[in-house]
């Protein structure tokens, strides 16, 4: 990889579009440190820090800490990261926004809705965040004047970073949305290896202290490598084409390989799965439920942090819940992504084959039970490394980490599609400089 790197540095062209996305990425840091007019981050700061279960810890972490902040990017691009998963999904399950993403101007189209979609949510969030906390204090003056300034000053801040990622996708490198989520991830990380440092190496004696550092670095370093494998893990399956024969010259007759990957539905499954246990946790906060009733105890199990800690072992149950909820959604978004059946008709029109398996029906099914047991093993891989970090919290008693399984599969992903774009770029530079010469 600093290889690739460095040979890509030494090519003017994608030097410049490196230095073009760090230039966006200071921009984006800038601006999470700007506070949004009118807006008390003290009180949020001690809110947040307030809820047992520290619910919105991940969110946090995904906008670079200015949402505890309450900068002028405090929604960040989750509002489009979140309009984007519905548009996705819609257009797998309405026929016509199917037939239409299958189109260069449908895509645009897409696109467009998309943006339409992202600006109403984000409109929602910031009106729901300023007025839920805004009557309890999160505005220095709770005035209507107040709520709409902060509301639209943080949904224009959530649209500038939308087309901050939009200008990196065209003028810079990689997926301009991803690149600006990886960074806001690392930014965490510094403040949190000090935290861990501080928390279990300094004080210590000489020998503690240096295995206590040693046992971390090498948790971190393991984590990281299985993360790899399991995101650049894939299954190839082999293809044949039949040959043409055109005139006196024959055509095709190759084979190939059909890549899938083990990790078939990326970071989504955990996503969701933290999402939807969020939820009631979020509900309660606002009700005011908690305590030693029913309903508290059940919020309290549902709660990431309350896991796997010794004193109160019956929370843990709701790991389980959070396992279940992973594999399910690893399944669930695996099945309306990829269609074996249509994978196997595009197959036939292109003449091609799965030796031993007959084209059709055979062939579907072949791919359907490949990708059952790929979603397994992906599953078990993410709930491996999502698990791993929430028994380290749980059993150390750390109540905030940012090196979530979550955040290292982000920041894996976007870091091998990156690689493999820059790869592309200089093949396509080396090819076109071979055809002029």
């Amino acid at each position: 990889m600093l290889q690739t790197i460095r040979n890509a540095w030494k090519i003017e062209e994608i030097r410049k579009r490196i230095l073009f996305t760090l230039l966006i990425l200071v921009i984006v840091r800038i601006g999470c440190a700007i506070p949004t007019p009118g807006v008390n981050p003290e009180y949020f700061a001690a809110w947040f820090q307030s809820q047992a279960g520290n619910t919105f810890n991940f969110f946090d972490v995904m906008t670079g800490g200015s949402f505890m902040s309450q900068s002028i990017f405090a929604l960040n691009i989750t509002p489009y990261i979140t309009s984007s998963i519905i548009m996705q999904l819609l257009t797998i399950a309405i026929p016509s926004l199917e037939e239409m993403s299958k189109e260069e101007s449908g895509k645009q189209r897409i696109n467009d809705i998309t943006r339409y979609l992202t600006v109403v949510l984000a409109l929602i969030e910031a009106a729901a965040m300023t007025i839920g906390f805004g009557r309890y204090g999160l505005l220095n003056e709770f005035t209507w004047y107040n709520v709409v300034v902060a509301s639209i000053t943080m949904t224009v801040g959530s649209l500038i970073l939308m087309w901050f990622g939009e200008k990196i996708t065209e003028k810079g490198i990689g997926n301009g949305i991803s690149m600006i989520l990886v960074f806001n991830i690392l930014s965490s990380f510094p403040g949190e290896i000090k935290n861990l440092f501080q928390r279990f190496v300094v004080g210590q004696s000489v020998p503690v202290g240096i295995i206590a550092a040693v046992i971390i670095i090498a948790i971190l370093l393991a984590l990281t490598a299985f993360t790899v494998q399991l995101c650049a893990g894939e299954r190839r399956i082999p293809v044949q084409y039949s040959s043409k024969i055109q005139g006196r010259r024959s055509y095709g007759g190759r084979g190939t390989n059909m890549p899938i990957k083990v990790n078939t539905a990326g970071v989504i499954p955990v996503i969701f799965a933290s999402s939807l246990l969020s939820i009631p946790a979020l509900i309660a906060s606002f009700a005011g439920i908690g305590g030693d009733t029913v309903p508290g105890k059940i919020i309290a199990g549902l709660t990431t942090s309350n896991w796997c800690n010794p004193e109160h072992p019956i929370y843990t149950l709701g790991l389980i819940v959070y396992i279940i909820l992973i594999m399910a959604f690893a399944y669930f978004y695996t099945s309306i992504t990829y269609n074996p059946i249509e994978v196997s008709r595009n197959l036939t029109k292109a003449g091609g084959v799965i030796p031993g398996i007959r084209p059709g029906k055979p062939t579907s099914d072949f791919l359907n039970n490949v990708l059952n047991y790929l979603v397994f093993y992906g599953g078990v891989g993410l709930i491996i490394i999502a698990v791993i970090p929430i028994i380290f919290s749980g059993l150390l008693g750390v109540t905030r980490m940012a090196f979530t399984g979550t955040s290292l599969i982000i920041i894996v992903g976007v870091v091998i599609e990156t690689i493999s774009q820059i790869e592309s770029m200089m093949r396509v530079r080396r090819y076109d400089g071979f055809l002029n010469d």
